[in-house]
């Protein structure tokens, strides 16, 4: 018995089986190249996003920019306040300076009328003592008063000794002749009495 052989079947299932045959290497290839890909791609966007972000450095000019700008604001604004300031204070003193040569107008114009007078010196003296009396009226509305002299103790903090004479009628140290008048603003010495003080040897010897 004669045992044949199919040459072509052979050859057939010979090739497929090599049709069916999977090359185990290149089914992961597809995978591989995939995942390779998508980390290349990852890699890409963190590096357009580490660009695009600013730096630490950029961060601090940016922030010293500002501070910059804000310390340049606060100086015109103190400037211009400063300059506010003595503008409204020239201003005040202006006002104030105005309202009192107001009050003083009217004495000016009564000694221009007795410098103008014909009259006796008796209507002379008369006149300047009512534009004397009229000063005064002004000085007390603008609260400024003259410092207690004659009989007063000698107070050097608002006294001012020309000299000395002597009087047994006065207390030693005492004021007995006023030469200037001193005055104060409310409590505020302007100017210092100019006096004589008394010298009382009576007094002393006792």
């Amino acid at each position: 018995m004669k045992v044949v052989i199919n040459k072509d079947r052979g050859s057939r299932a010979a090739s497929a089986d090599q049709e069916t045959k999977i090359d185990p290497s290149t089914e992961l290839a597809a995978p591989d190249a995939e995942a390779v890909l998508a980390g290349a791609a990852e890699g890409l966007d963190l590096a357009d996003a580490k660009a695009a972000s600013p730096t630490e450095a950029e961060l601090l000019k940016a922030e010293r920019d500002q501070l910059l700008d804000r310390l340049a604001r606060l100086q015109a604004e103190f400037e211009n306040a400063r300059k506010r300031g003595e503008r409204e204070r020239s201003e005040q003193r202006e006002f104030v300076t105005g309202s009192v040569v107001e009050q003083f107008l009217p004495v000016l114009d009564n000694f221009a009328l007795a410098l103008k007078s014909t009259g006796s010196a008796d209507q002379l003296r008369s006149g300047v003592d009512l534009i004397v009396k009229q000063m005064d009226e002004i000085l007390q509305k603008l609260q400024v008063n003259p410092v207690p002299t004659v009989g007063e103790a000698f107070d050097p903090r608002v006294h001012e000794a020309l000299g000395t004479v002597e009087r047994d009628d006065l207390p030693d140290q005492h004021i007995a002749e006023e030469i200037r008048r001193g005055y104060r603003l409310r409590d505020r010495l302007l100017r210092p009495a100019l006096v004589r003080v008394a010298h009382n040897p009576k007094q002393m010897s006792e």
